[in-house]
């Protein structure tokens, strides 16, 4: 068990690594994309967040890559199944249940979706930020106009 906490441990340590280096492209994209001056600030706000989500889609997706390469380097899955798919299952805690660990490793889908879930409710938070930040912004400007 200690042994499955440890790996569980490091890779979600790597993913909160990789999450907190996205937050700050987000902040800084965000801030970037605010300060143009555009004749429409509704677009400004409408493309500042669909930047905001795909920057934090390629996260969550390259977050899921890192457990599927653990996965496959601590055999962690039966033989012949899809690592990709099964982290993707675990990370989003969907849950199938048609890919389990090996006995050995019962632990590492649970600890993977428990990951999976705090990095979301990260991106909520930060989704949330950017928007209420950008229309403080956005409509502050245009109000002044």
């Amino acid at each position: 068990m200690i042994r499955q906490l440890l790996v569980g441990g490091a890779t979600s340590a790597c993913n909160i690594a990789i999450h907190a280096l996205v937050m700050a492209v987000v902040v800084h994209a965000s801030n970037v994309i605010v300060a143009r001056q555009v004749r429409w600030p509704t677009f400004k706000l409408i493309y500042s967040m669909i930047a905001t989500v795909m920057i934090l889609m390629a996260a969550h997706t390259l977050e899921v890559m890192v457990w599927a390469l653990i996965y496959a380097f601590i055999d962690a899955a039966p033989p012949g199944a899809n690592l990709v798919y099964f982290a993707f299952v675990n990370y989003t805690t969907l849950g199938y249940g048609d890919v389990v660990p090996v006995q050995r490793w019962q632990l590492i889908g649970p600890i993977t979706a428990m990951n999976g879930i705090l990095m979301f409710g990260w991106s909520t938070a930060t989704i949330f930020e950017v928007l209420r930040e950008n229309t403080a912004r956005i409509m502050g400007h245009e109000h002044q106009r």
